[in-house]
């Protein structure tokens, strides 16, 4: 697997079929982001049948489908767009485009599933909630550093279980190496990627709402700077944001693209969780100069100190209940609220943000 470059992650998972074969079927399209990989193969572990792809480059068309042998490529989005035979378009288009093609997605009949953040703008997430409420169908994201990681799977069960009472802080840091060399134009350029707070923080927010339960948290504070990459001076190369919850719990997050060549993965992404019983510390990809195996937990409770190595015993779940829920239209996976206020989180975070200089 893929640990140096973030861009290209990738999890390999347990086939856990919930479906059978040909009864849930999906085309990729836009593979600007490598995060289309684990998208693909999520799905594809969970049961679903990868028909088509579509990206206007021929060599990325080429290397996906040597990555998914038998996928048909097609000549437009348009082509996807007017297939009767799938349920359901993943993509990982640039970020300013998401939204809009979103709204195409749905108004086909299809559900959409995208790569995280969902949204550049407010405008489009706005637009993106009527034609769910037109249209019946899902708006659903890639939240991967809690969906594709098995200690962040985890860590929710041990919640829910009271494992560390009640939830009143989270931390949450995603360190990521830039890698200027293997970026596109449009990583660059925030009005295409939104911006740090809404890229990167999408993930930050999303694990803040789910872990502590809130649904409707309050921005305090948050701010954006560019330290290092003096050579693209609108890019933002780290952020922060402290909110509040309804319920009492706080958040303080904090992103940055400075990860060092040292570090053997492209980040050491880790999330704090506080409980009044105790408290949980996920190493979502390595232990710093030691084991390079990811997926670590540690618990903190009134009985001890606790190690769970995760990696290979708890699964990604998230996949086949999202195909579940497409086929009953239910929302076990996740709730299109949950997705959709996450997204709201970092776009408001992103356009109060206060540039340090």
């Amino acid at each position: 697997m893929q640990k140096s470059d973030g861009m290209n992650y990738a999890p390999v998972g347990k086939p856990s079929p919930v479906v059978k074969s040909g009864e849930f079927a999906f085309a990729a399209v836009a593979l600007d982001h490598g995060h289309i990989y684990g998208m693909s193969r999520g799905l594809t572990e969970a049961g679903a049948e990868l028909r088509y792809v579509f990206d206007p480059d021929p060599a990325k068309v080429e290397k996906f489908c040597a990555t998914f042998p038998g996928v048909q490529p097609l000549r437009s989005i348009e082509e996807a767009l007017d297939k009767t035979d799938i349920h359901m378009i993943a993509s990982a288009a640039i970020p300013c485009d998401r939204g809009p093609l979103g709204l195409r997605v749905l108004a086909s009949g299809k559900d959409y599933f995208t790569d995280k953040a969902p949204f550049t703008t407010l405008e489009q997430l706005a637009a993106a909630r009527v034609k769910v409420a037109e249209s019946a169908r899902k708006y659903m994201v890639y939240y991967a550093e809690r969906l594709h990681a098995e200690c962040g799977v985890r860590a929710g069960q041990l919640i829910a279980e009271g494992a560390i009472g009640r939830v009143v802080q989270v931390l949450g840091l995603g360190p990521h190496r830039s890698n200027p060399v293997s970026r596109p134009d449009w990583f660059w350029d925030p009005a295409k990627n939104g911006g740090i707070l809404c890229d990167i923080g999408s993930h930050q927010f999303e694990q803040f709402l789910y872990f502590s339960g809130s649904k409707d948290p309050t921005i305090v504070r948050s701010a954006v700077a560019n330290y290092h990459h003096k050579d693209h001076p609108t890019f933002e190369d780290w952020g922060e944001a402290n909110l509040v919850a309804e319920n009492g719990a706080t958040n303080y997050i904090r992103l940055d693209w400075l990860t060092p060549w040292g570090l053997r993965v492209w980040g050491d992404g880790r999330t704090f969780i506080l409980g009044t019983e105790g408290y949980i510390e996920i190493r979502k990809y390595l232990n710093v100069a030691g084991s390079e195996e990811g997926d670590n937990l540690y618990l903190v409770d009134q009985k001890g100190e606790h190690h769970l190595r995760c990696h290979g015993e708890v699964g990604y779940p998230f996949f086949g209940q999202l195909i579940l829920d497409c086929l009953n239209r239910t929302e076990n996976a996740m709730t299109q609220e949950h997705a959709f206020k996450a997204a709201e989180l970092c776009l408001k975070a992103q356009a109060m943000a206060v540039r340090i200089e």
